[in-house]
């Protein structure tokens, strides 16, 4: 049924418009504007709160009014499902990884594909909506380098007590590098989520659940294949004049995933019963129709280990996860204590003709299974809004465990960290044409991650003043033992010792009049070590003009912003594993793009035009976004959101 939806969304970006347009013309079929007597709308973002299960879970379910604000609506970090800063192939819809430095808390079994991660939707942080009337949106870019996404929802309240909506997403990017004809397609992205919301007249109980079903596609071209002629890296730049290693290769990852989350006050705020419940399905599958040889030798990848013509190599994992536990606040105290079990199982299946026929044959022997048990909580005592210390944890029987505590007094922060976690499936277990590995068992000893980190935010001017200022600043300490990494081999591989990381974070926000500027610097120090690779600056500048025009009737802001890597080693990435490993061969250096934007918003309709990579050809030709894949060369994009409150 899941693929059955989606193909009848369009297996290609042209064929899903059809439910683009259904999405913009529910609103307009149940259209019911509802005016008061001065004939002013009673229905906008004030009436349309947005609901969040993070704020359910610490009972506090009356929502927030809905954001309309257009800062980052140009910024394409902002247009999928994390915004972080990201390593990727150069192109909307490649593969992509976290650039900085992140603690991880998520233990026991993981599956260990994430390359698409950013694509989809974590049913965690679904929006619900509690709305007086029908709610709908939809956001749409296009650029000039064949970037395109759009995203459209509808919801409605049934009458007071339940909300009921669907979106639908579509991401896609088109080749940079050696297009062939109308080939031209590198990514695309489908997803469909159905979501809702239920809560008693009395507000005891509330009930949010989301289905969601996402398809993702990524043609892989290896990166560019050098010719002799080409003797710096300078003579790389021709984009789709470039050849590449791969032609007939392609990445699928399929994930269906249910979520559902509902509580019941037993005793007011003070003791709260709370059950999530979340089943998700992964299906990665890479295939290559035409391996090549040249004098006899395999290019572009390692050997062959199944099949020597072609590869298809695919890998399911499956996961159920229930979460019981109470939860309460007062006005001083909050906490939470829950118990989890997880389900988990990871089968492979590759095409193999060893021994003939050809056939795609699932070997059994490799099927892992996992049924793991969880305790964990957190407490939290706050007074007025100076004072705060809180502590939390998870622990999963007998062997993995996450701890935190901190302490906040005004702005200053402090928190002291510690994680131990195994490995995920993929680093202990892999079967493919290419790549094979068996590390089960005591092959690979849990990581552990220890972090002391000390924070400030805070306002220097005075409220009203004409020159407003807010400075955040950040730095944690890194003890890392044990570090499981992809190496040069593309296979992982766990430090024997330990590995330290400093990192600091600057942002400075100003605003003088019309004038406004928003300047963030993340510095690492140790990063370029073995077994990581972060860049020791990434910083994010953006400076511009904001205010009304036309009596008020618009408001608009023109500006300019800059990001900026320092020189360094970017992981290189291997297309049959869905892993990005450590290199040593290739230095990318320094870099600026410079994006020059105009947002606009006029009532319910937000629109950019921006020239992405503004500063191409002004000191160098491009940048490598990962070793010899380059970053999209200059590109007009033109994006626009559409509120529709009745």
């Amino acid at each position: 049924m899941p693929d059955f939806l989606i193909s009848c969304a369009g297996a290609h970006w042209g064929r899903g418009w059809w439910l683009a347009w259904l999405l913009l013309l529910l609103p307009l079929a149940g259209r019911a504007q509802i005016v008061d007597d001065t004939t002013r709308l009673l229905y906008g973002p004030r009436t349309t709160l947005v609901v969040r299960e993070v704020n359910v879970l610490r009972n506090l379910p009356e929502g927030s009014p809905l954001d309309t604000t257009i800062n980052g609506l140009q910024q394409s970090r902002y247009w999928f499902h994390d915004s972080t800063f990201q390593q990727d192939l150069g192109n909307i819809g490649t593969a992509s990884r976290r650039l900085l430095w992140q603690l991880n808390t998520t233990l026991g079994a993981r599956f260990g594909r994430t390359a698409f991660d950013k694509y989809f939707h974590d049913p965690t942080t679904v929006n619900y909506y509690d709305t007086r009337s029908p709610f709908s949106f939809f956001r749409f870019v296009q650029g000039g380098q064949g970037e395109g996404v759009f995203e459209g929802s509808y919801s409605r309240s049934i009458k007071k007590t339940a909300n009921l909506g669907i979106a639908y997403e579509r991401f896609s990017g088109d080749k940079q590098l050696a297009r062939l004809g109308r080939d031209d397609g590198l990514t695309a992205h489908t997803g469909i989520l159905l979501f809702g919301r239920y809560q008693t007249q009395d507000n005891r109980y509330q009930l949010q659940a989301n289905y969601y079903i996402g398809r993702h596609r990524a043609a892989e071209q290896g990166g560019i294949r050098p010719q002799p002629e080409d003797s710096t890296l300078a003579n790389l730049f021709g984009y789709n004049l470039e050849r590449v290693w791969l032609t007939q290769a392609l990445n699928l990852d399929n994930r269906d995933r249910f979520h559902l989350a509902h509580t019941y006050r037993l005793v007011g705020r003070g003791l709260t019963a709370f059950h999530v419940f979340d089943w998700h399905r992964q299906l990665n599958q890479y295939t290559d129709r035409a391996l090549q040889y040249e004098s006899g030798q395999l290019l572009y990848y390692p050997r062959t280990r199944l099949d020597s013509t072609r590869t298809d190599d695919r890998a399911e994992y499956r996961q159920a996860e229930n979460t019981v536990g109470f939860l309460g606040r007062t006005d001083f105290l909050e906490y939470r204590v829950y118990g989890r079990h997880r389900a988990a199982r990871l089968d492979f299946r590759n095409l193999s003709d060893t021994p003939p026929p050809e056939e795609l044959r699932r070997n059994r022997a490799l099927d892992t299974l996992a049924n793991q048990i969880f305790v964990g909580g957190n407490v939290a005592f706050r007074w007025r809004e100076v004072f705060r210390v809180e502590a939390a944890g998870e622990y999963k029987f007998f062997d993995e465990y996450w701890l935190r505590g901190g302490l906040r007094f005004g702005p200053l922060t402090a928190e002291l960290a510690r994680s131990a976690y195994a490995p995920t499936f993929t680093e202990t277990l892999l079967e493919g044409n290419h790549y094979g590995w068996r590390n089960q068992g005591t092959a690979f000893r849990n990581t552990i991650a220890d972090q002391l980190s000390v924070s400030i935010d805070q306002r220097l001017s005075r409220k009203g003043a004409r020159l407003q200022q807010r400075v955040q600043a950040a730095a944690s300490v890194v003890n890392l033992q044990r570090l499981v990494f992809y190496n040069q081999r593309a296979e992982p591989e766990q430090l024997g010792g330990s590995k330290q990381l400093l990192t600091g974070l600057l942002r400075h926000q100003l605003s003088y009049g019309v004038l406004h500027a928003d300047n963030q610097l993340h510095l690492t120090q140790g990063g370029d070590g073995e077994g990581l690779r972060i860049p020791g600056v990434v910083a994010n500048l953006k400076v511009y003009a904001q205010g009304y025009l036309f009596k008020k009737a618009l408001f608009s802001q023109v500006g300019i912003e800059t990001y900026y890597q320092s020189r360094w080693r970017p992981y290189d990435y291997s297309p049959s594993t869905q892993q990005f490993f450590v290199q040593d061969y290739f230095t990318a250096g320094g870099f600026p793009v410079v994006d020059a934007f105009v947002t606009a918003d006029i009532k319910t309709v937000s629109v950019f035009l921006k020239m992405a990579h503004a500063n191409q050809g002004l000191g160098r030709l491009g940048y490598f976004a990962a070793p010899y894949y380059t970053g999209n060369p200059r590109s007009f994009q033109l994006g626009i959101r559409w509120n529709f409150f009745d």
